[in-house]
């Protein structure tokens, strides 16, 4: 063929048009970049009226004030390339394997009697990043109501930070320590809730695939992101600490990360999910298979206290 026939060929054919994504590829795009913003907005809320640590919709407890222009041309590329087609996540048998391990260990703990005049109790280690040279290192400690039908408390203390400064609207967050009341709120997983859960892992799988139902980039992240807010409270609850490992087993894109370390540099062996936002790694001690946090946020302490803002008995 002669050029002159390519361009008059050429000529023929349709124009391809402007590359679009589909209306619903749209709203995905928007909802994500939406939900981005919003999970990693600081807990900058009024003493009287801050909910409790673990809603319905996952979210971090140390969370990034500013999104930068890097992170959300992220999240574009990644409903772009969700558009294109994705591939099945692959997993790691000797991943199941430690997962089911480490569910055996938890079913053979002790169970911990709760009252519900009583407080779960959780303290961490983390950090927030206000912005690339404001990163505050902080521990927190939460009390929250077993029945949630009463005020919880959350005290905040910042290791490394700026000091208080008169009119700073991050002074919640400014070197020392700093308490919140916990208001009861509808929205927040009590413990009594944890409780009523199936210890059947396909069960409660399927009623955590329910209950994150349009939340996260896929059902699979939303799932593990809910399964990981859940485990400080589930190790008071030994069935449902085994059954939330086991369940995690199911979710493909599963590895083992022979050494991880938390946020304080505990050393453990890790497993990480394809699926998570930036492959988040669970670390637990290698011995005793506990679980420790991640490397974004330590598990220190779990507990039941008598009353908001004491440590449990030993």
């Amino acid at each position: 063929m002669n050029p002159e026939e390519r361009e008059e060929l050429a000529r023929l054919l349709p124009s391809p048009g402007e590359p679009v994504l589909t209306s619903d590829r749209h709203d995905l795009l928007k909802d994500l970049l939406m939900r981005e913003l919003t999970d990693q907005a600081p807990e900058l809320r009024d003493t009287t009226t801050a909910p409790g640590r673990r809603a319905r919709a996952p979210r971090r407890r140390f969370a990034v004030i500013a999104v930068p222009l890097a992170t959300a041309t992220a999240i574009v590329a990644a409903v772009l390339a969700g558009a294109v087609g994705s591939k099945t996540a692959s997993t790691d048998a000797d991943a199941v394997d430690l997962l089911h391990r480490i569910a055996e260990v938890a079913a053979a703990k002790k169970s911990v009697p709760v009252r519900d005049d009583q407080y779960v109790y959780v303290r961490t280690q983390g950090s927030m990043k206000f912005s690339e040279k404001d990163i505050r290192i902080l521990r927190e400690a939460s009390w929250n109501a077993v029945d949630g039908r009463r005020a919880g408390l959350r005290r905040i203390t910042v290791l490394v930070g700026p000091p208080f400064r008169a009119r700073d609207p991050l002074s919640g967050y400014s070197k020392g320590t700093h308490d919140m009341r916990l208001s009861p709120d509808p929205n927040v997983t009590t413990f009594r809730e944890l409780q009523a859960l199936p210890t059947d892992p396909d069960s409660l799988l399927e009623k955590i695939y329910a209950g994150t139902k349009g939340e996260g980039q896929t059902r699979e992240s939303a799932a593990l992101e809910k399964i990981g807010d859940m485990l400080p409270d589930a190790t008071l609850l030994p069935e449902l600490d085994a059954a939330l490992y086991r369940a995690a087993a199911k979710i493909p894109g599963v590895s083992v990360v022979t050494d991880a370390k938390d946020y304080t540099g505990r050393s453990g062996i890790g497993l990480s999910f394809k699926e998570r936002d930036g492959r988040t790694v669970w670390v637990f001690d290698k011995k005793s298979l506990a679980f420790l946090g991640s490397a974004e946020e330590a598990l220190l302490t779990v507990g039941v206290a008598d009353k908001a803002g004491e440590t449990p008995a030993s």
